[in-house]
């Protein structure tokens, strides 16, 4: 970012614009940390970035810098005469879809899903905190080419994904990314540096797609995943049926929460497998 970009603040102003609080408009100012989200993710020149919520555009420029192409998915449609204007039409390194990055609880944009196709892509973004769980995970599910993800979440939602088994945050979400991807916490982000400030904390996280995925059907295993820990005080066996052939270390009386990812996965193996048999 050039210390000539226009602020945020003047962005928005220029276009007669205002944050808009149904919408959780949050816009990240502070320009170490939108260095910071740019190097963390580790990008070449050429690589193909999908970014979700450009705002005013400030982390796009800073992509765009950087020599990548960028497939930038904005909802406010308010903020499309802007960020048109800033950085051009869709052409061979920016295109912007005006939209919701979601389509429904379980889908993705098509224009999306059609934008990344089946090539590999980073998500660098400064996700808006309402979508950033259930986007991640249709993320994580249904576009393989996702090799990486930079982006800035909501510090509490940041601690559940990167939650270990026996802690109160583990748990869906946790088990389901790690499942996919190598978890890091990059930095904490405090309220300061947006405009307008958020009451709440803000992190930084990157994840790196395994080279192996520990479970090949992730969207079977988000299911098996709900199933358990829709009753995640509940004991294993009250909640599967107590007659399964049940894995080395684990026993009916397991609670999920204290289960590690590996086991989860042979216990969901051994689940289908006694299911195949029954059928």
């Amino acid at each position: 970012m050039t210390p000539d970009e226009p602020s945020v603040q003047r962005l928005l102003a220029m276009s007669g614009l205002h944050p808009k609080k149904a919408l959780g408009q949050n816009f990240l100012i502070d320009r170490h940390h939108l260095q910071r989200i740019v190097e963390a993710a580790e990008l070449s020149r050429g690589d193909r970035v999908v970014e979700v919520g450009p705002g005013t555009g400030v982390l796009t420029a800073c992509l765009l810098e950087a020599g990548v192409s960028v497939v930038a998915v904005e909802f406010d449609r308010d903020l499309e005469p802007l960020l048109r204007e800033r950085f051009g039409e869709d052409g061979e390194r920016f295109r912007l879809i005006i939209g919701d990055a979601l389509d429904g609880k379980h889908g993705l944009n098509p224009g999306l899903l059609e934008a990344v196709g089946d090539q590999a892509f980073s998500m660098v973004a400064n996700l808006p905190y309402q979508i950033a769980s259930p986007l991640l995970i249709n993320l994580a599910i249904q576009t393989p080419g996702m090799r990486r993800a930079v982006v800035m979440i909501q510090r509490e939602v940041a601690d559940r994904i990167a939650a270990g088994p026996g802690s109160k945050t583990y748990g869906v979400l946790s088990i389901l990314l790690q499942a996919a991807f190598e978890v890091e916490k990059i930095s904490r982000v405090p309220p300061g540096c947006f405009y307008p400030s958020p009451k709440i904390d803000s992190a930084v996280i990157r994840l790196r797609r395994l080279a192996e995925p520990r479970v090949g059907d992730l969207e079977g295993f988000g299911c098996f995943l709900h199933r358990l820990f829709s009753q995640r005080r509940k004991q294993v066996g009250s909640v599967l049926g107590r007659d399964l052939a049940w894995p080395d270390g684990l026993t009916p009386e397991s609670r999920p929460e204290q289960i590690g990812i590996d086991d989860l996965v042979r216990l969901y193996k051994v689940v289908l497998d006694q299911g195949n048999k029954r059928g």
